[in-house]
């Protein structure tokens, strides 16, 4: 058992939090193609959960690596970029003709993107284990859940103009990348 305190081994226990995250974001994917919305946002949320700790668990017991980086920065390219855009388009748009299933696909294109080159520009500027106070724009767990709110807003009928999801979504998918400071927790 003392890979799970080893720095080296990558199956280390904080390495080992981020592989549960991956592997509830891809049960969330099964239950959203299978359109069960309750399942789909239990796992996803479950995977937000492992994700706190998989970092502050590698802080703890200094087990920061640059294979944990680039390990959480997939897990979060799966739970906070993927399966929030295909959680939106099976529960939302899913119904759509043609003209709505082009616009929607090219929405949700660019915000997956726009997830993707944050994720792989704050790899790029961040050490392993090195904290900032700032994020220098919107992280990809928030994005995701701003997601789940305008889901939600759809869901209880507060917003129900699908182009107006949209919108939210690309202003979203831009405040990724943008300049924006947003306190670390």
């Amino acid at each position: 058992m003392n890979f799970l305190y080893d720095k080296n081994s990558h199956f280390n226990l904080a390495n080992l939090f981020t592989f549960a995250n991956i592997t509830f974001g891809l049960i969330a994917i099964y239950f959203i193609t299978h359109h069960n919305f309750f399942f789909a946002a239990l796992f996803a949320w479950l995977g937000g959960a492992f994700d706190i700790f998989d970092g502050k668990i590698a802080r703890k017991y200094n087990l920061s690596t640059e294979f944990g980086v680039q390990l959480d920065s997939f897990a979060d390219s799966l739970s906070f970029v993927l399966v929030p855009i295909m959680f939106i388009y099976f529960a939302i748009f899913d119904k759509g003709g043609v003209f709505s299933d082009i616009v929607c696909g090219v929405v949700l294109i660019y915000y997956f993107i726009s997830g993707i080159r944050r994720l792989i520009v704050f790899n790029l500027k961040t050490d392993a284990g090195d904290v900032s106070k700032y994020f220098e724009g919107v992280p990809t767990p928030l994005g995701a859940i701003l997601l789940w709110i305008y889901y939600l807003l759809w869901y209880f009928g507060i917003l129900s103009n699908g182009y107006i999801i949209l919108t939210l979504i690309v202003i979203t998918g831009y405040l990724l990348n943008s300049k924006v400071k947003i306190p670390h927790p």
